[in-house]
Order: structure tokens, then C-alpha cells, then sequence
């Protein structure tokens, strides 16, 4: 299993091919997925990397956190595993709404 890195911030046009592209200078990358709305098929604004190195992940980081793809300045972290249960949109907030009567 490799390396998983979080990236944020993306345009709405980005593709899994423009991350792959991108993140490829600094490794080998195994996956890149834009993540998409299940409704609409939107873009989400998000997206994660995995590599197989973890020299080549601290590397994506470092040059690539703060640096513009498709004019937006992205943002990129090691991913944080998810909790079962967790409705977390990543942000700190929640994704959905739960009324408790």
C-alpha cells in the first residue's frame, strides 16, 4: 500500500488526469482521483494521490503545496484516515445535516 496525500482547492474542471499529470514529476504515482459529487458528477473541489514512496510524497508536499493548477492555488497534505461513522467533509465541518428531535 502506498502513500496517500489530500488535495484541496482544486477548479472544478480538474481531472484525475491533471493530478496524475502534475504529482507524476515527483514519483511514481499509483492512483489520483477527483473526487465527484454522486448527484451532479461535479467536481468536488478535492482529490487524493497515492504514491508508492513516501520520499516521493513528502516531496509532492513540499513542492507542490501552494502552487496553481488550472489558475487555483492548491492545497496538499498526507490524507487523514476516516473514522467509521465519519460524515466529516475533511474541513472540520460536517456534510450532512442530522436533526436530533
Amino acid at each position: 500500500m502506498g502513500i496517500k496525500l489530500f488535495v484541496g482547492n482544486l477548479h472544478f474542471g480538474s481531472t484525475s488526469q491533471d493530478l496524475r499529470e502534475v504529482f507524476g514529476r515527483c514519483g511514481e504515482v499509483l492512483d489520483a482521483t477527483v473526487i465527484q459529487d454522486r448527484d451532479t458528477g461535479r467536481s468536488r473541489g478535492f482529490g487524493f494521490i497515492e504514491f508508492s514512496a513516501d520520499s516521493d510524497a513528502q516531496r509532492a508536499i513540499s513542492e507542490l503545496d501552494g502552487t496553481e493548477l488550472n489558475g487555483r492555488s492548491i492545497n496538499v497534505s498526507l490524507a487523514r484516515e476516516r473514522s467509521r461513522g465519519d460524515s466529516s467533509d475533511g474541513r472540520g465541518g460536517h456534510s450532512r445535516r442530522v436533526n436530533r428531535w
